[in-house]
């Protein structure tokens, strides 16, 4: 049965990732006025304005500690839970972060998008908590 807690690490995972995507967009402005010469030059030149720069850097680090829980509830939870449950809610909370910041987010059509991706991902929890009771019905039956 999927935990509270497992529900929990998999919304931290996604509000991390997807708040995270329009301020590393933003963070990275800039960057095409960086010229070198040559290629290696250019990537470091690149690295430097980006590590440099605390409008980027925040955002990667907390969306790199978002990646750290990701891996650490996926140790712990069904796959065919966590893998929908996360990526779903990520394109959501960067949907919703982009709009906040003042983006253009696709109407009416990413709204009904919106919808169906929360359908989805309750009938993946509701699935998941079926199937887990079900097994361990099963269990007792077998039992007696």
């Amino acid at each position: 049965m999927v935990t509270i807690g497992e529900l929990l690490s998999l919304l931290l995972v996604s509000v991390l990732w997807g708040c995270t995507n329009p301020l590393l967009k933003r963070g990275t402005e800039g960057i095409e006025h960086v010229t070198e010469t040559s290629r290696v030059s250019q990537i470091l030149a690149e690295l430097k304005f980006l590590f440099l720069n605390l409008k980027y850097l925040v955002p990667f680090l907390l969306n790199q500690s978002g990646s750290l829980v990701y891996y650490y509830t996926l140790s712990t939870t069904d796959l065919s839970l966590a893998v929908p449950v996360a990526n779903s809610l990520t394109f959501l909370c960067t949907v919703l972060t982009g709009k906040a910041l003042g983006e253009e987010f696709g109407g009416k059509q990413a709204v009904a998008g919106m919808f169906l991706t929360m359908a989805g991902i309750t009938l993946c929890v509701i699935s998941s908590v079926d199937d887990k009771d079900a097994g361990k019905q099963d269990m007792t039956q077998a039992v007696h």
